[in-house]
């Protein structure tokens, strides 16, 4: 048998959209990872895009999204760069209930959709998981599943097993970043989730 656990975020790459078509701060979604390489951390920023609710594991449908840390000193790469790293954060909190369901740990997480396309947001998303990311050849994986179970219905592909040697790795993000920093990014990222929450 065949197992799977899934965990839903209602906004990920999605905050990136709002940040080009709402706030207008950058033309297109590609511009992100310059921006938020452009900038040294986020400068205290942090977003947590609820702007539907939190999903899981939150599951509070009444809470709503936040920008804090706003200093005179926060420009526009600060924004995007908290956007990216809110996407990063939701993923870290993702990851963390599903090793206790599995009650184990995570050591790769293979990844897919455009959002993986930005290196900044992967090395991020390494960073504060403290796992290897694995992003593929093909990032838009949906097609790629689609053509896959089409191949294994018309008996290309004799069983499941062979589809592994189909998906080609591009990149392996290692994680980089100091425990200290991460604790701290951390704890950051929590106290933004509490001041969003319905209570």
């Amino acid at each position: 048998p065949i197992y799977a656990l899934e965990g839903s975020v209602f906004i990920g790459g999605a905050v990136i959209q709002w940040l080009r078509d709402e706030l207008q701060i950058l033309s297109h979604a590609s511009e992100s990872e310059k921006m938020a390489l452009a900038v040294e951390d986020s400068n205290g920023v942090i977003i947590v895009p609820a702007f539907t609710g939190l999903g899981a594991p939150y599951w509070d449908m009444n809470a709503r999204g936040i920008i804090t840390g706003l200093s005179r000193g926060v420009n526009r790469n600060h924004i995007v760069r908290a956007a990216l790293e809110g996407i990063a954060f939701q993923v870290n909190d993702l990851l963390v209930s599903i090793s206790k369901d599995l009650d184990g740990d995570i050591s790769v997480l293979q990844v897919d959709g455009g959002a993986v396309a930005n290196n900044f947001l992967m090395q991020f998303q390494a960073d504060i998981l403290q796992i290897k990311i694995d992003r593929p050849k093909n990032i838009e994986s949906t097609a790629l599943g689609a053509g896959m179970l089409a191949g294994l219905g018309v008996g290309f592909w004799k069983n499941p097993a062979e589809l592994k040697a189909v998906r080609e790795t591009d990149q392996i993000f290692i994680p980089t970043m100091s425990d200290d920093k991460r604790t701290e990014l951390l704890s950051n990222w929590k106290l933004a989730i509490r001041k969003v929450q319905y209570t």
